[in-house]
């Protein structure tokens, strides 16, 4: 009654199946991985955010990469802005979903090298060909706080680098691109302002990033691993309708040929 598997079309599905349980294990791996990525790095921004303050230039220097256990680290700045050499992050939200831009100016440190520092959100009113009417931060000398953050990618962010964009308007913040763009020294990474607070037009400081959930990446795992063992089990449903099934159409053939009179 089992000869059936034996048939092409179960062959196939039979195979599927076996393919299908395997892929889906590694899938519910995948998504505990990222689930274990989040909660390490809700810690890693919990532990920044909760930490004194230091000056930037003991975390990061010219050409330095952030290093991961860094990211979202208080640091403090004295310096002042460099206005005339300010450019503006392209398609960036605000908490209300509102696009516009990140306003990036450099910060010129007493030593001479540059800080990158992300003076928050504006929104994108005119034409967006144009440079913005940017509100002016604070003259003379300061000392700015915020998050130290590494240099964006499009591997990380899912954003492009787009070339040939209108003058002094970028799509990603990278130190590199804004050391050969000035002819000076920048440290690496970048800077998210929390102080001084902005007055009047000034940009909207950002938000503060969200390390208390920790998504549904765990959700997910769980579920893939249901599908997994649910794939067998369904096989052999569909096994036991299909003997079934036969079984019956048999039965079914062997009452009519017996309901049939003989032929003389």
């Amino acid at each position: 009654m089992y000869r059936f598997l034996l048939s092409r079309q179960w062959v196939i599905l039979t195979l599927i199946m076996l393919a299908l349980i395997p892929t889906m294990i590694e899938l519910g791996f995948w998504q505990l991985h990222r689930h274990e990525q989040r909660v390490a790095l809700n810690k890693v921004i919990s532990d920044s955010l909760s930490a004194e303050p230091v000056p930037a230039e003991s975390l990061t220097a010219p050409g330095r990469e952030v290093r991961h256990d860094e990211l979202y680290r208080r640091v403090t700045a004295k310096g002042s802005f460099d206005t005339a050499h300010e450019v503006v992050v392209r398609r960036r939200t605000n908490s209300d979903d509102e696009v516009g831009f990140h306003v990036l100016t450099p910060f010129v440190l007493d030593d001479g090298r540059v800080l990158m520092v992300n003076r928050g959100w504006i929104p994108a009113n005119g034409v967006q060909t144009e440079f913005p009417k940017i509100p002016a931060p604070a003259k003379g000398e300061i000392t700015v706080t915020g998050r130290l953050m590494a240099d964006e990618t499009s591997a990380e962010s899912g954003i492009k680098d787009v070339r040939g964009l209108p003058d002094r308007q970028i799509m990603l913040i990278s130190s590199g691109q804004q050391a050969k763009s000035l002819g000076k020294q920048v440290l690496g990474g970048y800077v998210e302002m929390t102080a001084p607070e902005p007055k009047g037009d000034s940009p909207e400081l950002l938000d503060e990033p969200d390390h208390s959930s920790i998504g549904p990446h765990m959700a997910y795992a769980i579920q893939w691993w249901l599908f997994a063992a649910g794939v067998p089990v369904g096989w052999v449903v569909l096994v036991r309708r299909e003997r079934r099934d036969l079984a019956e159409a048999a039965a079914t053939e062997a009452t009519q040929e017996a309901a049939e009179p003989a032929t003389v």
